[in-house]
């Protein structure tokens, strides 16, 4: 990975995702600008017939479907989404909506991002994802909720966590409002850790996040 500019390169993504691709056409929207220090190179999918496929093709990115209900474990399936990260030659995978177990290999560990719609550790794990986490912060009576963005590793949403935006819960909100108040705050949490880290400015060590400290001024 590497800085844009003279004597440098953007940084190669992929982009795992399960479902609409709002993230993805979030992203993409962040990679046109000039000064971007990444550009999506690869899209997996885990379904056949999802938005953000149609959005990829549109996009004319490079679009390989690879779906779980194929494969007997994770690791198998891991094994063919590591794959095709490699013929990409991905420097950084990012979570889109992806809603399937990875199985990561060492050397992807501290490469591969998710962004997920609470403050975690509250509401994560196996079986929270949209909807439900929105409804089950609503349930418990919280008066914020929010956005994480972490590494992935080998469990779910227990990857070291790299940034987090807070957003209010308000008395009237259903799942709807707050899940797209939610997401406001995800559209610019996610793209902005996604591109500290293209730059090198944010990496892992061990479970510790490190961070470029900038120059006093």
């Amino acid at each position: 990975m590497g800085q844009t500019g003279a004597g440098s390169r953007q940084a190669r993504v992929a982009v795992l995702l399960s479902g609409s691709g709002r993230t993805l056409r979030n992203l993409l929207e962040h990679t046109r600008r000039p000064d971007s220090p990444a550009d999506v190179v690869q899209v997996i999918s885990t379904r056949k017939r999802v938005a953000g496929n149609d959005l990829a093709r549109e996009e004319g990115i490079p679009l390989e479907i690879v779906p779980r209900r194929d494969y007997d474990s994770a690791e198998s399936f891991s094994e063919d989404v590591i794959r095709v990260i490699d013929d990409a030659g991905a420097d950084l995978v990012v979570c889109a909506g992806f809603l399937s177990k990875l199985v990561v290999p060492e050397r992807y560990m501290g490469r591969i991002l998710n962004i997920h719609p609470s403050l975690l550790p509250l509401f994560g794990g196996q079986g929270f994802y949209g909807d439900r986490v929105h409804q089950a912060v609503l349930d418990s009576g919280m008066k914020v909720s929010g956005c994480t963005v972490h590494f992935v590793d080998n469990a779910y949403d227990a990857g070291p966590i790299v940034a987090q935006q807070c957003v209010p819960v308000l008395p009237d909100d259903s799942v709807t409002v707050l899940g797209q108040r939610v997401f406001e705050a995800e559209c610019k949490l996610y793209p902005s850790v996604v591109f500290d880290v293209a730059r090198e400015q944010i990496w892992l060590e061990g479970r510790t996040v490190r961070f470029q400290q900038t120059a006093a001024t």
